[in-house]
């Protein structure tokens, strides 16, 4: 606790005040994710051997991460001449850093990072056109750890700015009761309708993505609420695992937040952030209408209904007890769309936060005006004060509201709250923050040797004939990568190398990253690993493989937009004309809703095998983006649909003369 405390304050303190260089802030941020790993992870684990030489590791890392800090100037200066003190503290960092991710995440991402990194070394004995030139081991020493496109490069530089910042805010809104608002308002809009209970968890797992833009985390809170809630209305244990894994993977890309890997994008190819969110919006919306599509397809296929009535709560009524907290969020989605940095709306949002939770107690004590004028002052300072003078402000108010908190009744509990809020935003950050310092290694190699230009001809090779293969490989590549890694090192693997190569190939730059970091995130759901199923897999009492099977019947448009965007880039606005994305969308939703109907088996009555050999037809024709294939698959769409709907009353209406 008293590391993570340590850790979430010099984040707050660096991205407040800016106090430090960008390098040591990284170095630092290194630091303390080791020593919270190793100890976290020890004291875990029981064992009084176990304990020391995690604390021993873990202290060695912190205080390494210190080095950049301490020598910084000398660093400076003997640039591209490492010392032999700087060759030492480099290997034993990097190993600290392997060992880490090991413990933590498992052992795939630092083979695939080994593999990479004995690359550099011994690259040069590799057959054309794989070899490149030798190195000696100072030079790669130099790459991955005293310079910027190793360890410490962009990815984690986004992590110790604004990724930490955002995990920190989702912390707080959790602890404070978004989850309760969130669950409250999806069960009081949709909680008593078909299949009701499906519904709840694809838009509770959706509000929250945009707090959080986490799938795993989403599924082992939210879900611990709708998969039980799913099963007692019906819904078999491996569809109720699926539905909240699908929705909460879905998450990380909702706007405004969506997950870590926006932010490393946002860095990686130079574009304002905001910029990533508007393109994420719409398939975004369509990501979460076909798992709401297919919900509800699967509740009538099985005949489910929704909860009583009156067991909803009213959606009007949670709004009215807990609408201070959607004031941060606003203010959030306001500071990124008026052009203002991730870092600074994160840390304003952060501290809004952080006012409301502290000022909730206070409400009993104080007399409602004063605490409406406090509430305004924050929100003015918070909106309008901005640089240094407006975080002091913003300091001073909180500073006042925690001693406040120590006078009145139940404030003394809300400052637990905070206290496990910035404990949880820490130990949150823990696997981002360390799969960001090890992928370093992969980023480091690939500047240093080359091999993404490599990789990138031979897709731009292939792509010379066939544009569909070079998507499909790179699709795959993803998949695969994301059998044994996180999103974050996926998406910097393949970005890296299929990125620039998709981009020559005539994809728009943002688009063709966008279609890399879906399937990234997609392969989460994708067995054999699927991360999403697994954690969804104890909660549901189903083996994770067929959840994970299931989800990816469910998440079809996970798979199917990513194409769409890039034959037709107006659905991410793209395009010259909003006419063209409202068209696409339009194309976008009749493909989705056929192939909901397709996987499930069930439209408007049940589907026999040559209606959905049909419907897949159609949907396929509005994918493909060839000339008239729109037409024909609009046309094929209306003549399915036409006689679905005229077989179906038929049948329905047989039954009733019967």
């Amino acid at each position: 606790m008293a590391i993570a405390l340590a850790f979430s304050t010099f984040q707050l303190w660096t991205a407040a005040l800016s106090p430090l260089p960008s390098m040591v802030v990284r170095s630092v941020h290194v630091g303390f994710l080791l020593l919270l790993c190793f100890t976290l992870l020890a004291e875990r684990s029981g064992s009084r051997t176990a304990r020391l030489s995690g604390w021993l590791l873990g202290g060695a890392g912190f205080l390494l991460g210190l080095y950049h800090w301490i020598f910084y100037e000398d660093l400076i200066l003997r640039a591209g001449d490492p010392s032999t003190a700087d060759l030492v503290v480099g290997v034993i960092v990097t190993v600290l850093v392997f060992e880490a991710s090991r413990r933590l995440l498992g052992l795939a991402l630092p083979i695939i990072c080994g593999l990479f990194l004995l690359y550099a070394f011994f690259g040069e004995y590799a057959p054309y056109p794989l070899d490149h030139r030798p190195y000696d081991f100072a030079q790669v020493v130099d790459q991955m750890f005293l310079g910027t496109e190793g360890i410490y490069g962009t990815a984690i530089y986004v992590s110790s700015s604004f990724i930490f910042l955002f995990i920190l805010f989702g912390a707080f809104l959790e602890r404070a009761g978004m989850i309760r608002l969130f669950n409250d308002l999806a069960l009081g809009t949709v909680g008593h309708t078909q299949g009701g209970p499906g519904k709840v968890s694809v838009i509770s797992s959706g509000l929250m993505g945009t707090i959080n833009g986490s799938g795993v985390a989403n599924v082992v809170t939210t879900g611990q609420f709708t998969i039980p809630l799913m099963k007692r209305f019906g819904y078999k244990p491996a569809f109720a695992g699926a539905v909240e894994a699908t929705s909460s993977m879905g998450g990380q890309i909702m706007p405004p937040v969506m997950g870590a890997v926006a932010f490393i994008m946002a860095e990686t190819i130079d574009v304002p952030y905001v910029d990533i969110a508007v393109a994420a919006a719409i398939p975004a919306l369509l990501y979460f209408a076909t798992v709401f599509w297919v919900v509800h397809l699967e509740a009538g296929r099985h005949g489910l209904v929704g909860l009583p009535k009156e067991e909803c709560p009213s959606a009007l009524g949670a709004l009215r007890r807990d609408w201070y907290l959607i004031l941060p969020l606003a203010v959030l989605v306001w500071l990124l769309f008026s052009g203002y940095t991730p870092m600074f709306a994160g840390t304003v949002s952060l501290a809004l936060t952080a006012l409301v939770v502290l000022g909730r107690p206070l409400a009993g004590s104080i007399p409602v005006s004063a605490l409406r004028i406090l509430f305004w002052v924050a929100l003015g300072v918070g909106a309008a004060s901005f640089g240094r003078y407006g975080i002091a402000v913003i300091a001073l108010l909180i500073l006042l509201l925690v001693l406040g908190c120590l006078l009145f009744a139940g404030g003394r509990a809300t400052l637990v709250i905070c206290r496990d809020a910035l404990a949880d935003g820490a130990r949150h950050a823990l696997p981002v923050g360390i799969a960001c310092a090890l992928v370093g290694t992969i980023v480091g190699t690939l500047t240093l040797t080359g091999l993404a230009s490599n990789f990138a001809g031979w897709i731009v090779d292939i792509g010379q004939n066939s544009l569909l293969l070079s998507l499909l490989l790179t699709m795959l590549a993803c998949l695969v990568l994301g059998t044994g890694i996180p999103t974050i090192p996926n998406y910097i693997i393949t970005s890296s190398i299929a990125g620039p190569a998709l981009a020559e190939l005539g994809v728009p730059l943002l688009v063709s990253h966008m279609f890399v970091f879906y399937f990234g995130i997609m392969a989460d759901l994708t067995p054999p690993v699927a991360l999403a199923a697994l954690a969804a897999s104890p909660i549901a009492g189903a083996p994770h493989m067929r959840i994970g099977f299931t989800a990816t019947r469910i998440a079809i448009a996970g798979y199917v937009v990513p194409f769409m965007a890039v034959y037709s880039p107006a659905l991410m606005l793209q395009g010259d004309s909003y006419a063209a994305t409202v068209y696409v969308a339009f194309k976008a939703l009749i493909a989705i809703g056929l192939w909901g109907g397709v996987t499930v088996g069930w439209l408007l009555g049940p589907l026999n095998w040559p209606e959905r050999i049909v419907a897949a037809v159609a949907a396929t024709l509005l994918v493909v983006a060839l000339p008239i294939t729109d037409e024909l698959g609009l046309g094929l769409s209306a003549l399915f649909i036409g006689w679905h709907w005229w077989r179906t009353r038929s049948r329905s209406a047989s039954r009733s003369a019967a």
